[in-house]
């Protein structure tokens, strides 16, 4: 029977390859024109603001990780209205299209995946291997920067694609097309 620190490279590996196969795919996904979804953008717009709640009621007892993620919300949210006036919307006979800016979108993804694999790399060279309670992940002010620019922008870019389906509303400079 395989010992645990046996076991362990291969358990890195597999966390690996899913998370670059979903790193890929989301930046496959960036890239190009994509439909609109409702429910996503409901899910993006209620489910980051929870979490973002949630990490910063575990910060409050510590002012230099909860002024971390207000910084990184504060980043995230300039950058989901950066990105919105960067979009090109699109109403046309099958249905309400939107192309995001690829830069962007690349740029937060490469940073995510950056650092959980520093953190992961970190991980596995510690003594402590994967002992660490998953609550020690978010205990770094970095860490908590980038969470915090990553769901406030795709809070803010999640509200901003609803104000366009809803209301009609975009932000200004935002370029609407009509997808012929």
């Amino acid at each position: 029977m395989p010992t645990p620190a046996q076991v362990q490279p291969y358990v890195l590996g597999i966390v690996t390859l899913v998370v670059a196969w979903r790193v890929y795919s989301r930046i496959r996904r960036l890239v190009g024109r994509q439909k609109f979804s409702p429910v996503r953008s409901w899910l993006s717009a209620s489910l980051f603001p929870v979490l973002l709640i949630t990490l910063l009621a575990g910060t409050l007892t510590h002012p230099l990780r909860s002024f971390s993620e207000l910084a990184g919300i504060a980043i995230g949210v300039g950058l989901g209205i950066y990105g919105l006036r960067l979009t090109k919307f699109e109403i046309s006979d099958q249905g309400r299209f939107y192309t995001p800016s690829a830069h962007i979108g690349i740029g937060l993804s490469v940073l995510f995946l950056g650092r959980v694999v520093y953190k992961l790399a970190h991980a596995y060279m510690s003594t402590a291997g994967f002992t660490e309670p998953p609550a020690e992940i978010v205990k770094s002010p970095l860490t908590l920067l980038i969470v915090g620019t990553l769901a406030g922008y795709y809070a803010t870019y999640a509200i901003g694609l609803l104000r366009w389906r809803y209301k009609g509303a975009m932000p200004s400079g935002t370029q609407l097309s009509s997808g012929a």
